[in-house]
């Protein structure tokens, strides 16, 4: 059996036999037992990105192709260590 999302991508569903081999592998291990209904309750779905500062305002800003390639390559968050980075020479150029 299957699902298919709104986007139109089908999922195979586990049958009852397979996800109950699952289980029963999950529950021999001590240390991660899967979640009980009520653990389950607990968590909220939020949809979105995070809320952020609300102290940052979207601009259109053109950089070099090398310091968006320089930043890029460190990985996620990279917008934010130009943001420091900008915030830096503000403050010793002020």
């Amino acid at each position: 059996m299957h699902i298919t999302t709104k986007s139109g991508r089908k999922i195979l569903l586990n049958t009852p036999e397979e996800d109950a081999q699952i289980t029963a592998a999950a529950m021999t291990d001590p240390d991660n037992l899967p979640l009980t209904d009520a653990e389950l309750k607990q968590f909220k779905r939020m949809r979105g990105r995070p809320l952020g500062s609300g102290k940052k305002e979207q601009v259109t800003l053109r950089l070099d192709a090398k310091i968006l390639e320089q930043f890029r390559a460190t990985g996620n968050g990279w917008q934010t260590r130009i943001n420091d980075a900008l915030l830096d020479w503000a403050k010793h150029h002020h």
